[in-house]
């Protein structure tokens, strides 16, 4: 048996999330319908991480074993024609047996798509804000999140996580013309909802209604209770993996 890494996309708003959930639909199911039809057999793949209902990857990987000899070109473009026009298969590699698509990667990085006048051409996948915000004292926040290693205060409560502990190695607002921004997030791992948590918690302090230091003491306070209120999903996209 050999070992491959499937790279591809998807726009999640039809799905409930990446994993496999008995009667919903999900990426990974799909993803598994499509590969065992083509190869013949029971296929399971293991994603790089679970992204929740309506959230989108500009860039997923998962990993699954098949007989080697595979062509990877031509399993790709035979797979995208199998797998419904919201996901897509850019590529295929061999790679070692030890290789995991979750364990391996070394960071993840999402993007979370913000703009602040009314646009129709925006409304699937960017959160209109309604309020003026403050985006230097949102990055001086943001900012903060390179000194801590303990994000409880941003993980949805009663998961089964067994560490709330993360690496965060970038957190910014970019602003991408007069009225749209998108906030970037790198980290080793992230915990469940966290991105969207981070972001509404960042938006309180955009708004003023709480100020830097109060979002040192949301961080340190580790009670998910004390952050913002989650962002809508539609808006949040995992843009790359690094492995």
């Amino acid at each position: 048996m050999q070992r491959y890494f499937l790279y591809f996309k998807y726009d999640g708003a039809a799905y409930r999330g990446w994993q496999v959930q008995p009667g919903e639909r999900t990426v990974q199911g799909e993803l598994q319908r499509a590969l065992s039809i083509l190869l013949r057999g029971d296929v399971p793949v293991v994603g790089a991480g679970r992204t929740d209902t309506g959230v989108h990857a500009r860039m997923m990987v998962a990993h699954f074993d098949a007989a080697g000899g595979l062509d990877c070109r031509q399993t790709v473009y035979r797979l995208n024609r199998l797998l419904p026009r919201d996901i897509a298969a850019d590529r295929m590699e061999a790679v070692p047996d030890d290789m995991h698509a979750r364990f391996s990667a070394t960071s993840r990085t999402y993007h979370y798509y913000v703009h602040t006048r009314r646009d129709p051409f925006l409304r699937a996948y960017s959160c209109e804000m309604f309020y003026n915000l403050d985006f230097d004292r949102m990055n001086q926040a943001a900012a903060l999140l390179l000194e801590y290693d303990d994000f409880a205060a941003f993980c949805k409560s009663h998961t089964d996580v067994k560490t709330t502990l993360c690496r965060v190695t970038e957190a910014r607002w970019v602003q991408d013309d007069d009225y749209r921004w998108h906030f970037v997030i790198t980290a080793n791992r992230f915990l469940r909802n966290m991105v969207r948590a981070v972001v509404g918690t960042l938006i309180d302090v955009g708004r003023g209604r709480t100020d830097v230091d109060g979002f040192r003491r949301i961080i340190e306070g580790r009670s998910r209770s004390g952050a913002g209120d989650s962002v809508p999903a539609c808006a949040l996209f995992l843009e790359k993996i690094l492995y």
